[in-house]
């Protein structure tokens, strides 16, 4: 299979309007559409880009760049924001309304978190080993 990415020209032109999550999920989907994954991955790729976009927007202000990319095997989502806090999971907490998003990207994939000067960029990496599929 041919490598796929999706780069960030998704942004909008407007400082500060953020990219929302259904933008981010329709485009990942338009990238991933020739790929043929089982209904249980693509809503794994489509879970983790809609939770690491809405964080990117709850947390930090919202996405600076957005870019995923599909290879054999491999499927890589890349949300950069300009917080440079690193996400944390929260302690669980059944009777707090949220703070569990971070907990599922990091069950259905492997993360990366890089600090730079203009803030962050978050890699999640899921292969169907994570994924749970054979």
């Amino acid at each position: 299979m041919e490598q796929s990415t999706l780069s960030d020209q998704l942004l909008p032109e407007s400082p500060g309007a953020g990219l929302s999550c259904a933008e981010a999920r329709e485009s990942a989907r338009d990238i991933l559409v020739g790929l043929n994954l089982p209904p249980a991955d693509m809503d794994d790729v489509l879970t983790v880009v809609t939770e690491m976009v809405s964080n990117a927007g709850r947390h930090a202000g919202g996405a600076t760049a957005f870019q995923i990319t599909a290879r054999a095997g491999t499927v890589t989502v890349e949300v950069s924001d300009r917080s440079t806090s690193a996400p944390r999971i929260k302690p669980w907490s059944p009777d707090e309304p949220g703070g569990f998003g971070w907990r599922l990207v990091n069950q259905l994939a492997t993360t990366d978190v890089h600090i730079h000067r203009d803030g962050k960029t978050i890699t999640a990496t899921l292969t169907a080993t994570t994924t749970g599929q054979s």
